[in-house]
């Protein structure tokens, strides 16, 4: 019976002999433990508020926005390789899909998520 488990204590004892010499040869190359005494670098300046703060709602929008975009390039392609070999059809589908996708641009157009100023 022990001679069926021979390859797996073998193969155990191989991993844990890896996972132990990776443990060591990260203390041996370790950079020190003592914090950084500056603050992190954002372009040379201070920040301005906290890292976990809550983003304007007008950044949904424009991500709505992205979106919109983004969805377009994905169907975009695979529609060109395949628009000759389906036909008209083909092309009224995708149509109706760019309308879909200008519904949502107007949308955030509407909102404000294309105005900078």
């Amino acid at each position: 019976m022990s001679s069926n488990f021979l390859p797996v204590l073998a193969l155990l004892a191989v991993v844990l002999g890896a996972v132990g010499s990776l443990y060591g040869l990260r203390r041996l190359v370790e950079v020190s433990r003592d914090p950084l005494a500056t603050a992190p670098f954002g372009s040379g300046l201070l920040p301005s508020e906290h890292a976990l703060s809550r983003f304007h709602v007008r950044w949904y929008t424009l991500c709505m926005l992205f979106l919109a975009f983004d969805m377009e390039m994905v169907f975009m392609y695979p529609w060109t390789r395949v628009v000759a070999a389906v036909g008209p059809s083909s092309v009224i589908e995708m149509f109706v899909f760019l309308a879909v996708l200008l519904a949502g641009v107007s949308y955030a157009h509407r909102e404000g998520a294309l105005a900078w100023a």
